[in-house]
């Protein structure tokens, strides 16, 4: 629920309130007792979950969507961008009664306050490892990938809580590039860590969203078992649909009056970026605008896309090209997919900003399906333990 929910129902300041999630001081029974009977009577109205998981480094709940899809319930959220935490809020707040929290590091400190889960979800940040980020970053003198201590760090603060809690399986997700970044080092600390260290039996693979969305866009995905039970990405293809069936552009275009003379480009943008792209075809690069038209898949969506939209900018007849609109983007992002409805309650700049660092939800949707079976068999592998003991002794 919300603070002011929160407030309401426990009279409770929104400030002694946060120090409980924090763990700086201890609720009174009565609150405890309070929150428990909240707890009991939304939970007697909800269908029994397949599994339970977290949702780390959350963004507007990509992966969450995807694991929904298969049966699974979210029992905790992080995500400490406050317009990301709208967008989610609004898109999830039906029936939605876990806890969400900004910063995750005081949980990792004390991994405890995170309730019990079977997996873990988290799109860890992905700027200090990308090559956009690392250029940006190099520039302006900064450190990046682990060496970024405010961002590239975060990695191990997933480490803490698979240590602590042990779920039966995680998925994580990042930019293509980490596998190669600081000649392979930075991708090794990580699958030592989460192998050698932890225990867990991993595989990943660089999966492109172009079968599912008219877009191209790579990201490394990382699932990992607590109990190797075979899990292979091998077979992946398999969740792909027919080739036949990889959808354009126009399947996500809105139509000409459905869209605001605003995403138009200005003349003296469309000036500056035709100058732009000339300047450096004189100088043998590749920089500059990528118009596409209707039978065309579009180039990656990234979170600078606010600033001039140049990467994907639209054709139009008679006229300068335009931006996507922020529902364009929610389809080529897949979060506006079939039936499926999605709220963007921010400006414009933030949702360009949450599309272009979200994942394409009918790829993690396939993910999800395919990893259905292996999560099941280690839940399943835990249940029977826990049972055979008693069995044992009632046969005996």
């Amino acid at each position: 629920m919300s603070l002011d929910q929160a407030e309401e129902e426990l009279g409770v300041s929104a400030r002694q309130i946060r120090r409980y999630i924090a763990g700086e001081a201890e609720a009174p029974k009565l609150v405890r007792e309070r929150v428990a009977q909240i707890a009991g009577q939304r939970l007697s109205t909800r269908s029994p979950a397949k599994f339970r998981f977290i949702d780390l480094f959350a963004g507007i709940g990509g992966l969450r969507l995807g694991f929904e899809a298969i049966g699974g319930r979210c029992v905790f959220t992080s995500e400490w961008d406050r317009w990301s935490n709208q967008t989610y809020r609004k898109n999830f707040a039906d029936g939605d009664d876990h806890l969400m929290v900004g910063d995750i590091r005081p949980y990792s400190a004390n991994p405890a306050l995170i309730p019990d889960h079977d997996l873990l979800l988290a799109g860890f940040p992905c700027q200090p490892f990308s090559l956009a980020g690392i250029s940006k970053k190099n520039s302006l003198g900064r450190l990046h990938g682990f060496a970024d201590e405010k961002q590239g760090n975060l990695f191990f603060e997933i480490e803490a809580i698979l240590r602590h809690h042990r779920p039966a399986a995680f998925l994580l997700e990042n930019v293509k590039h980490l596998q190669r970044h600081d000649r392979g080092n930075t991708f090794e600390v990580i699958r030592r860590t989460l192998h050698d260290e932890l225990g867990y039996a991993i595989d990943w693979r660089v999966i492109s969203s172009e079968p599912w969305v008219p877009q191209k866009r790579e990201r490394i995905f990382i699932a990992g078992f607590r109990k190797d039970v075979g899990f292979r990405f091998d077979d992946f293809d398999r969740m792909l649909p027919s080739r036949r069936e990889w959808p354009k552009l126009g399947s996500i275009l809105q139509t000409h009056n459905e869209v605001d003379r605003k995403y138009t480009l200005t003349p003296k943008l469309w000036e500056y970026l035709q100058a732009y792209r000339t300047k450096h075809e004189k100088a043998g690069n590749g920089f500059g605008y990528s118009l596409f038209g209707e039978d065309e898949v579009a180039r990656t969506l990234s979170a600078r896309y606010h600033k001039d939209g140049s990467e994907v900018l639209i054709r139009q007849k008679g006229t300068r090209p335009r931006r996507l609109t922020p529902t364009e983007c929610a389809r080529l992002m897949g979060f506006e997919h079939g039936a499926r409805k999605w709220h963007v309650p921010v400006s414009d700049t933030q949702a360009y900003r949450q599309f272009g660092n979200a994942v394409v939800v009918p790829a993690v949707e396939a993910i999800a399906r395919y990893m259905e079976p292996s999560i099941t068999a280690v839940l399943t592998a835990d249940r029977s333990r826990e049972v055979m003991p008693a069995g044992r002794r009632v046969l005996g």
